[in-house]
Parts: structure tokens; C-alpha cells; sequence
């Protein structure tokens, strides 16, 4: 399969770009740094820019949006998933999967009570950004998935996760190690069964 890691230089992308490439993958990272895992191919440049992204996303199988925000930048992740979305249209690419977070859109009731009222109130304006995301996605017309991790942790991986829709009640934990979010990223990518689809997921 041929990826596109939007986000893909560091944290949980390059994590999931290693994953990919060692499960024979071909992998194309964005990184404005030029950096990424050894054995991808990297294009250079913003993931606000149309032209960057459609030489990323141009011919590959499935898209993955990992960017974190930005200082400075209001809404950074609702600007870069629009952007991909619009190349993804041009290009006639279709799968897309995008990481968001718990607490975004409808999934607060999936967090432990007192984790919902202090996401809220020290974490507003990424939760803001991530619903716009999320609004972008879900209208976008594309075969999308959209992920809602816990909070995330730079822990070694422990193998295992637990991953429900708002639907399935009951809560998720408080946190996943990036390594076990990337290897559930990478099982979202193949698995047709996620589309239209918004999952949270935690250790």
C-alpha cells in the first residue's frame, strides 16, 4: 500500500511511518523540516500548501493527518486537514484517516467525568480546533475514519488497545502510548470496515 503521513516528522506520524515502511509499505512523509524516519520518501514543505500536499498525496492508497497545533496558529489542524482534503479531491485519492482526541465532537461522554471537566476547561482551544477538523472531514465526501485518542505518552508500546464509537457506551482510560496509537493507525488504514467512522481508542 502507498501512505501519505501528514504530520509524519515526529511524535505519533513518524512512529506510525516506521510501522508502515517495516510492514513493507511505501511511505510519503510531509515534514516543513525535511525530517523523517530513514527508508520514506519525504516532500518538503507546508501541509498548508496546495501543491505540497498534492505531490504527497498524488497516486497514493490512503492519507493520514497527524499534525499536532501550531504556536500562534488558531486552528492550525482544521487548516492543514482542509488543505489535504481539497488535494485529496483533486488528485482522486479517497481514504483518509485523521487523528483527533477525545472530547472532540460527541465523544466527551466516553471520558471519566473528572477527565471530561478538565479537558474542558485547560484544553478548550485544541478541543475547538479539532471539532472544526472533524466538521471538515466528516463533510468531506471521502472514505474517512476519524481517530479520538486518549491523552498520549511516549511510554515503550504495551500491544494492546481499546477502541469504541460513542454508541458502545462505557468510558475510555486516561491515556495511550503513541507507539500503540500508531500501530492502531496503521490497522484503521487497511481495514474498510472503519469507514464513516469516529473511534475513540486508549491503553
Amino acid at each position: 500500500m502507498k501512505i501519505a503521513i501528514i504530520g509524519g516528522s515526529r511524535g505519533t506520524g513518524a512512529q506510525l511511518a516506521t510501522l508502515a515502511r517495516d510492514a513493507g509499505h511505501e511511505v510519503t512523509v510531509v515534514s516543513r523540516s525535511g525530517t523523517a524516519p530513514d527508508g520514506v520518501r519525504t516532500v518538503v514543505g507546508s501541509a498548508t500548501d496546495a501543491s505540497v500536499v498534492r505531490g504527497a498525496v498524488a497516486g497514493v492508497d490512503a492519507v493520514v493527518v497527524t499534525v499536532g497545533g501550531a504556536k500562534g496558529v488558531r486552528h492550525q489542524r482544521t487548516a492543514v486537514t482542509r488543505a489535504v482534503i481539497g488535494a485529496m479531491r483533486e488528485v482522486g485519492a479517497r481514504r483518509l484517516v485523521v487523528q483527533s482526541s477525545l472530547g472532540a465532537g460527541d465523544s466527551g461522554s466516553q471520558m471519566p467525568a473528572p477527565l471530561r471537566v478538565l479537558m474542558k476547561a485547560v484544553l478548550a482551544k485544541p478541543l475547538a480546533d479539532h471539532d472544526a477538523q472533524e466538521a471538515a472531514v466528516t463533510a468531506s465526501g471521502l472514505d474517512w475514519t476519524v481517530v479520538r485518542p486518549t491523552g498520549l505518552k511516549n511510554s515503550p508500546a504495551r500491544g494492546t488497545w481499546r477502541a469504541h464509537e460513542v454508541g458502545d457506551g462505557g468510558t475510555l482510560g486516561g491515556s495511550i502510548p503513541r507507539a500503540d496509537l500508531a500501530a492502531y493507525l496503521l490497522e484503521v488504514v487497511g481495514d474498510d470496515a472503519t469507514v464513516g467512522r469516529a473511534i475513540g481508542v486508549s491503553s
